[in-house]
């Protein structure tokens, strides 16, 4: 995650090989896109609530949509991408306030949707507990990569600095590193 640093995030993280990056403020989408030419960016990923009105600014910059979590948001997706969209639904499995994702129950239902709408649904994310418990998370993790492999998903999105060599043991796909290669994050700029 490249959130609250400036484009130069974009460029080193291309340098210390990672494969996409990984933002959650739009309006820190579009300026980093402005100053990054598309031949010299990695895929980007947005990770964050999604709302409906934010999407059409970045339909032409996002490759993958990590945090879909209800039919709205993907209808609107359909509607604005400029190319075949891929997604990955945010799946809530800690039942934390504040948090995104649908619940387990809707993953069938949303892959469908996504289906009739020409959507390619990469696989399911989850963001871990706050409390930082190594039992707890783990249980967390190991029950997203159940429901991608129930699914016949690819991808299994979880893990952050924090917990990330949990979610590795658990069969993440991706994990969300971006405080182990670019420190504290400044504060935000929205």
């Amino acid at each position: 995650m490249t959130k609250t640093f400036g484009p130069e995030a974009w460029r080193f993280a291309q340098v210390a090989g990672c494969d996409a990056v990984g933002e959650n403020y739009a309006q820190e989408v579009v300026a980093k896109s402005a100053e990054v030419a598309l031949a010299d960016r990695l895929p980007v990923h947005f990770i964050g609530q999604l709302q409906s009105n934010k999407i059409k600014q970045l339909a032409g910059i996002v490759d993958v949509w990590q945090s879909v979590d209800r039919l709205s948001i993907l209808s609107e997706i359909a509607k604005r991408s400029p190319h075949p969209a891929r997604v990955l639904f945010q799946v809530n499995l800690t039942d934390e306030a504040g948090k995104g994702g649908c619940s387990p129950a809707e993953v069938g239902d949303l892959s469908r949707a996504a289906q009739d709408l020409g959507i390619d649904v990469l696989g399911l994310m989850t963001v871990g507990p706050t409390n930082e418990d190594p039992i707890v998370t783990r249980t967390v993790f190991r029950a997203l990569r159940t429901l991608v492999d129930e699914h016949g998903l690819r991808q299994c999105s979880m893990g952050m600095t924090g917990d990330l060599e949990i979610a590795i043991e658990e069969g993440s796909t991706m994990v969300r590193v971006g405080s182990a290669l670019f420190g504290n994050r400044p504060s935000p700029h929205r």
